[in-house]
């Protein structure tokens, strides 16, 4: 199995990598099918089902769906000309698409969000349709937003295309138990099998100029949390924390008052910073969400800045162990809020952010693997059920949270031989058989929780 690192880590934009970048690369996908097709087309329709209908004003699936079938993509979104083209489709009904000339498109009749008829392959599902001069439907796909941003069509999930179908590559474990036989046999860690893998697929270059874009943009959106104060969009009157936070930590640092555990309020406060960045639907990185993007770079930046002899040398390190975990985890369970609780969202990032720590810190293969089962297992069971379908409560706070169990699992790791009673394999199988479990209430529908008990939302 290979999972890229750039593949699990994706430059996008917020509140959701499922529910606002997924619909966006589906309508892309769709228009690429349009451009393909023999017909002619004169209107487009869509229809939201399960997750992204029930939450899908709070994660502005509506709006990217919109834009998406505007043309728009994550990577290069641009949020003044958004609002333009937003603003024109309401007024004219219709959108102009390159390739495709002007379509019909009433934001209010042809966008449908239905709460009743949930499709089969996953609870992310939307249906893309395009019409004739009459109105008639000529062309129609299902898209699945299956976490993290990653798309799949009705045919491609049920003919298991969720897997790699590339060259071979040099370390292909599908289990952290293959992952740690080939370490051993070979003699590499972790993040050097991965790097061999990716090498052999992309080239050096390619993963070392993408490194660095990666850790810039996650860098980049830290610093933009904690120098933006203000309220958060969507209704809830949430206010922005982590520059108020930000600004007494550097105070009391100044004043020489820290005590010990104001350690935690760092990694809390990075995350929160990246995870109010999201809820603004800024640029954030999928890791491996955005749910769940804060625990990631909240992690590698307390490395970076409070552990003696951190060398940004090790970022890239940091990144491929992370992705080499958060590969199983997707691969034998799931990265979607919507298919099995924020266990698969803030509990993979901290997995993955406890692993990569360790590596970076002089962990062993068995003591990485240790501390991602420690991550993991403590997030077994989490619920997804954020207030008004938005991606804040408690999603901000709940992401730094997810950074402090990541650095303690991994220093608990560090402190033993790697040697522990449930692997990882059984902890990422546990967590799927919970997710099947799980009500659907608690599965990023807002329909239980806090979402159902917090008053005045």
């Amino acid at each position: 199995m290979f999972l890229s690192v750039f593949e699990m880590f994706k430059v996008g934009i917020g509140p959701s990598s499922s529910h606002t970048m997924g619909p966006m690369v589906a309508a892309a996908r769709f228009l690429e099918m349009m451009r393909a097709s023999p017909f002619h087309f004169a209107g487009l329709r869509a229809s939201l089902h399960g997750s992204l209908a029930f939450t899908g004003v709070g994660h502005a699936t509506d709006r990217a769906t919109i834009l998406g079938l505007a043309g728009f993509t994550p990577e290069s979104y641009d949020a003044i000309k958004a609002e333009e083209t937003l603003k024109g489709i309401e007024e004219a009904h219709a959108l102009e698409v390159e390739g495709l000339g002007t379509l019909r498109f009433n934001p209010k009749t042809d966008l449908i969000f239905d709460y009743e008829t949930p499709l089969t392959g996953h609870a992310n599902g939307m249906t893309l349709m395009a019409t004739d001069a009459q109105g008639d439907i000529t062309l129609r796909q299902v898209y699945y937003s299956i976490g993290g941003g990653f798309v799949m069509t009705e045919e491609e999930l049920s003919a298991g295309k969720d897997t790699d179908e590339g060259a071979p590559v040099p370390y292909p474990f599908k289990s952290a138990a293959e992952m740690l036989e080939m370490a051993k046999a070979s003699g590499k860690n972790i993040a050097q099998m991965k790097r061999a893998n990716e090498v052999s697929r992309n080239g050096e270059v390619h993963l070392r100029e993408g490194s660095k874009r990666l850790w810039q943009v996650m860098n980049d959106c830290i610093n933009r949390g904690l120098e933006t104060d203000g309220i958060l969009p969507g209704g809830l009157n949430v206010k922005r924390r982590a520059k108020g936070i930000h600004d007494a930590l550097i105070a009391e640092r100044g004043m020489n008052q820290s005590a010990p555990h104001t350690i935690n309020d760092w990694m809390s406060v990075y995350a929160m910073a990246v995870n109010e960045e999201n809820a603004a639907g800024g640029q954030v990185v999928t890791a491996p969400t955005n749910g769940a993007a804060g625990v990631m770079p909240a992690t590698l930046r307390y490395y970076l800045d409070h552990v003696p002899g951190a060398s940004e040398s090790h970022v890239e390190d940091f990144l491929l162990t992370a992705a080499a975990i958060g590969g199983l985890v997707k691969f034998n369970a799931s990265i979607s809020g919507a298919e099995a609780g924020c266990q698969a969202e803030v509990g993979s990032a901290a997995a993955m952010s406890a692993g990569a720590l360790c590596a970076v810190m002089g962990g062993t293969p068995e003591q990485v693997e240790n501390a991602a089962e420690i991550a993991l297992e403590h997030h077994l069971g989490m619920t997804c059920d954020p207030v008004k379908g938005l991606v804040q409560v408690p999603c901000i706070e709940r992401n730094g949270l997810g950074a402090i169990k990541a650095v303690s699992a991994a220093s608990l790791a560090l402190r033993g031989d790697g040697t522990h009673l449930v692997p990882l394999d059984a902890c990422i199988e546990t967590m799927r058989q919970t997710g099947v479990d799980m009500s659907e209430k608690y599965k990023e529908t807002s329909l239980g929780g806090l979402a159902v008990n917090v008053p005045n939302c």
